[in-house]
């Protein structure tokens, strides 16, 4: 695996030669998550020993920061509010409250998944679908969010980058690297294996709670597209961590978000971003 950042060629060729595309059906729009078996499902059930849920998700707000591209959109249709004056014969028709939210939830702040319709290379999609599926009018066609409706459940992996490196966070100007995460591996006692979701901390969030929110014009650490041949060597389903998932700077001319490409294009793998993994 590379130990230094890979040139703009190599990442072009990994495009090819990393590629899933018929691994699983030239129909195919699971991508990486045809990994998690059955087997693997009850693999990660039975590792189940206290029962306690842990949210990764960050709150959603509806500040105007430097690091908000769009803002959250956020009324109230109908509240509580008079409720406890009104008249007896309102109290009995007037209970329910409701709310209305809009969100661009794609940038560096919105915890979500990025499913395979979210980037193409060249027009196409995943496993070669066109581009065009994804419409104005009707949104994706293919590829969508939908194919996981049926849930995602396997075991996560989370390794901590500072706390290897005894560090609050990662600087923002340096990436994570495949020599990163097998250092987290070997400190931590674990491995990573096929049909893990694999959670990266770069301690990114806490950063931004700590000192507060930078524009996006600023750098921001990630893992480097360098570790791709080795989430597709391990057998990575998914990836989420606490950045946007991929570096600012991109380190290349023509490739802007090469993690997002080589992940979600050609090897299949879902991302999630924004992770809150504090």
């Amino acid at each position: 695996m590379p130990d230094e950042i890979p040139s703009e060629a190599q990442v072009l060729e990994w495009m090819e030669s990393l590629s899933n595309w018929g691994r699983w059906g030239e129909d195919d729009q699971l991508g990486a998550l045809n990994l998690i078996t059955p087997a693997k499902r009850q693999q990660a059930a039975g590792l189940v020993q206290d029962g306690v849920a842990v949210s990764c998700a960050r709150p959603i707000v509806t500040d105007l920061t430097p690091d908000i591209s769009f803002q959250v959109q956020r009324y109230m249709v109908d509240s509580g509010e008079g409720r406890d004056t009104d008249p007896d014969e309102r109290r009995l028709v007037r209970r329910g409250a409701a709310e209305f939210i809009g969100m661009v939830f794609h940038g560096r702040t919105i915890t979500h998944i990025d499913a395979l319709s979210h980037y193409s290379w060249r027009g196409k999609l995943y496993n070669g679908m066109p581009a065009s599926q994804i419409t104005s009018k009707e949104g994706a066609q293919t590829h969508s969010i939908e194919v996981a409706g049926d849930g995602i459940v396997t075991r996560g992996v989370l390794l901590d980058i500072p706390a290897v490196r005894d560090v609050s966070w990662v600087p923002p100007e340096e990436p994570i690297m495949p020599q990163d995460l097998e250092a987290a591996e070997r400190a931590q006692g674990v491995r990573v294996e096929e049909g893990d979701i694999l959670l990266v901390r770069t301690g990114n969030y806490r950063k931004r709670l700590d000192l507060g929110p930078v524009p996006n014009t600023e750098p921001a650490t990630a893992c480097q597209v360098a570790c791709t041949p080795w989430f597709k060597e391990r057998g990575v389903a998914m990836l989420g961590t606490d950045t946007s998932n991929d570096c600012q700077p991109s380190h290349y001319a023509n490739v802007t978000a090469p993690l997002h490409t080589v992940s979600l294009v050609t090897l299949g793998m879902w991302l999630i971003d924004n992770a809150n993994l504090e």
